[in-house]
C-alpha cells in the first residue's frame, strides 16, 4: 500500500472506511472494574453501558501502544498518517508522535505526519475523510499535511450529554462547573476550543431544550455549509440523533452527511443519551 491512516479507535469508521485496508484503526482499551474492553469489531456497546451503570467506579481507558502505530505505519510503501483523539484529553497523540521518531531515528525513508484532531469522535471520521480526499487529488505529503491541518483549524465539535461524571471524573471538565444541577436536569452544551480542551457554551433545564439550542449555534456558527460534510455520532440513541440532524440539515444545506453510532472510546465518554456534531 502507498500509504495508510491510522485512526484510533476514538473516531467512527465509515462502512467504507472499514472494508479499505488502508485504514487502520488503533484501538484503545477500556475497563469497568474487573471487565476489560478492546474497543475493535468485537465491542459489545450494551453490555459495555451495561457495566458502567452496574458500577459504583469511573471506567478507564488507555491508548494505543507507539508499537502498534509504528508497526501500522510500517504496512505503507512511501506515506502513513495518523488521526488521534484530542492531545489534551488523551495520550494517544503522543503515542503516535513517539511512533514516528522511532522511525525516523531507524532512518526509515518512511513521510509519517501525526494529526492532533483537537476533537474525537467523527471528527476524527471527517479528518480520515479529508485525508482520503487529498490523496485521491494526487496532493504531495506536504500539500496534504498543509491542507488537513488548515482543515482541523476550521472544524467545529459540539456535544450534549445526558451524563457528564465519566468526563468529570476523569478530569476532562477543567473549564467546566464540575457540578449541575442534577435534580433541576441542567444540561450542558459543550465545544471543543482550537486548543483542543472542552468548553461551556450554553446550558438548559432537559436535554432536548440543550440540544435545541446546540442547534442554535451549529447553524449560526458555521461558515460556508454548503461545502462542508456534517458528521454526527448518537451513543444507543439514533432515534435521538435523527431529531438533531434533521433540525440541522432543515437550516443548513450541506455538501454530505455521516451518521454513526459512537465506538467504544466515545461511548465511555459520552455515554448513554449523548450526541456529538462535527461540522
Amino acid at each position: 500500500m502507498e500509504y495508510v491512516i491510522v485512526m484510533d479507535s476514538c473516531g467512527e469508521r465509515t462502512e467504507a472506511m472499514k472494508a479499505d485496508e488502508r485504514i487502520i484503526s488503533a484501538p484503545l482499551t477500556m475497563q469497568v472494574d474487573d471487565f476489560s474492553f478492546v474497543d475493535d469489531d468485537s465491542f459489545d456497546q450494551a453490555d459495555f453501558l451495561q457495566k458502567i451503570a452496574a458500577s459504583p467506579n469511573c471506567p478507564k481507558s488507555a491508548c494505543p501502544s507507539p508499537d502498534y502505530y509504528k508497526k501500522s505505519f510500517e504496512k505503507a510503501e512511501k506515506r502513513a498518517y495518523a488521526v488521534t483523539l484530542s492531545a489534551e484529553l488523551s495520550g494517544s497523540c503522543n503515542s503516535a508522535v513517539l511512533a514516528r521518531d522511532l522511525l525516523e531515528e531507524e532512518g526509515s525513508a518512511l513521510l509519517v505526519h501525526v494529526f492532533n484532531s483537537r476533537s474525537a469522535s467523527v471528527g476524527e471520521t471527517l479528518i480520515t475523510a479529508k485525508i482520503q480526499e487529498c490523496e485521491a487529488a494526487g496532493m504531495t505529503f506536504d500539500e496534504l499535511v498543509e491542507t488537513v491541518e488548515a482543515y482541523i483549524d476550521g472544524q467545529n465539535t459540539y456535544f450534549v450529554l445526558e451524563d457528564l461524571e465519566t468526563l468529570r471524573k476523569n478530569g476532562r471538565l477543567s473549564n467546566i462547573k464540575a457540578f449541575f444541577a442534577s435534580a433541576l436536569r441542567i444540561k450542558p452544551v459543550c465545544a471543543a476550543t482550537p486548543e483542543g480542551t472542552i468548553i461551556q457554551l450554553d446550558q438548559a433545564r432537559g436535554i432536548n431544550k440543550a440540544l435545541v439550542k446546540m442547534v442554535d449555534y451549529i447553524v449560526e456558527q458555521v461558515e460556508n455549509p454548503a461545502e462542508k460534510i456534517l458528521a454526527l455520532s448518537h451513543c444507543n440513541c439514533p432515534e435521538r440523533g435523527r431529531m438533531v440532524l434533521d433540525a440541522i440539515t432543515k437550516r443548513i444545506k450541506v455538501r454530505d452527511v455521516i451518521f454513526l453510532d459512537t465506538a467504544g472510546i466515545s461511548t465511555m465518554y459520552a455515554n448513554d443519551g449523548g450526541i456529538i456534531v462535527v461540522i
